[in-house]
């Protein structure tokens, strides 16, 4: 019967080789689709060389179990997986491509002191989703002005998934969206598999509410979206300084595009690194990952008005309604806030 020793031994071995064939199986598997899904022109080039991967890290799988092949097997594949890296690494983001016609047009900012000029606001008039004339304008802000900073969640797929963007208010009717989003080239569809391989660039929509929400909820079909407006809560200095970091980010992106990551570099965590130039800002939650729980988690850090409860807010805030009602009057922002509590951000001690 072996010692208590020789057995700890043969469990840390055993324990080590999991490890070792976890770590393994997930670069392989990672390997795999970070080939298949990668900018190689030809198909059939991606498919052989993602299905070549594979084998070869399936097979070092199983040398792992032949003591003699064990370590040859580790060389070998840590050797080739640092040349998928490295080439991985080479493949860059850029704003040079072929887009779809609503994120053609990079938005940016200038500034005199207070006072912001946006490029570039996006004001499409649409006639379906898919139909519309592209149509931009400027427009000079004054950041002295800023009233509010709402979010919207807009729903397609069960509570869990949402798209959420924010939108800053400057007085009656005078609101500024932007929504972080992918960049898509013509003929390109979301996946969200691809998002996690360096498919899509990444995005910021600076629009017309009468663009980004009424879209949502007015020509948006299969599926049709459920869009909500939440009144946030905080100090005018907050509010500025969270508008500056998007605006910051806005023109980078301009000069250094980035790319989109269904996971780190989407909509809501997006939003969430922004508010981090705040004091006090909420921890980074799971509701946060699952998108469609942000209001929620929001409501319970006392971000949102709770002098309501959230089962109310929500039911407040959802807009669909009232968007069509308004559709492209020229006080779509106020009409579509009627039953909203309206607040506006208390001035910074």
């Amino acid at each position: 019967m072996p010692s208590h020793s020789a057995l700890g031994r043969r469990l840390a071995r055993a324990a080590s080789s999991l490890l070792v064939a976890c770590v393994l199986a997930g670069a392989t598997g990672w390997g795999t689709l970070a080939i298949y899904y990668s900018d190689l022109k030809s198909s059939v080039l991606r498919t052989t060389l993602a299905l070549s991967f594979a084998l070869f890290g399936t097979t070092a799988l199983v040398l792992l179990a032949r003591q003699r092949w064990r370590w040859r097997a580790i060389g070998a594949f840590a050797l080739v997986f640092a040349v998928l890296l490295a080439w991985w690494g080479s493949i860059a983001p850029s704003n040079d491509r072929d887009w779809k016609p609503e994120v053609a047009v990079l938005p940016y900012a200038t500034f005199d002191g207070d006072l912001v000029t946006l490029h570039n606001i996006r004001n499409f008039k649409y006639r379906s989703e898919t139909d519309f004339t592209p149509a931009y304008y400027d427009k000079t802000f004054d950041l002295r002005k800023l009233q509010s900073v709402d979010l919207v969640t807009s729903y397609w797929a069960g509570p869990a998934i949402a798209h959420v963007f924010t939108s800053f208010g400057f007085g009656a009717n005078d609101y500024l969206a932007i929504s972080i989003e992918r960049r898509d080239e013509r003929g390109e569809d979301y996946s969200t598999l691809k998002g996690l391989f360096k498919q899509y660039e990444l995005f910021y929509v600076v629009a017309d509410e009468r663009d980004v929400i009424r879209l949502r909820t007015n020509y948006r079909r299969e599926p049709p979206e459920d869009v909500y407006l939440y009144r946030l809560q905080g100090s005018t200095d907050n509010a500025r300084r969270l508008l500056r970091e998007y605006l910051r980010q806005i023109n980078s992106l301009r000069e250094q595009p980035e790319f989109y990551n269904t996971l780190t570099t989407n909509c809501t965590g997006n939003i969430w690194l922004h508010a981090r130039v705040n004091p006090g800002h909420v921890p980074y939650s799971w509701k946060i990952l699952a998108t469609g729980y942000v209001p929620e988690y929001l409501y319970e850090q006392g971000r949102l008005d709770t002098r309501l409860s959230f089962a109310e807010l929500r039911s407040r805030g959802h807009v669909n309604g009232l968007a069509r009602d308004a559709d492209q009057a020229p006080d779509f922002s106020t009409r579509i806030r009627a039953r909203l509590t309206e607040t506006a951000l208390p001035p910074s001690r």
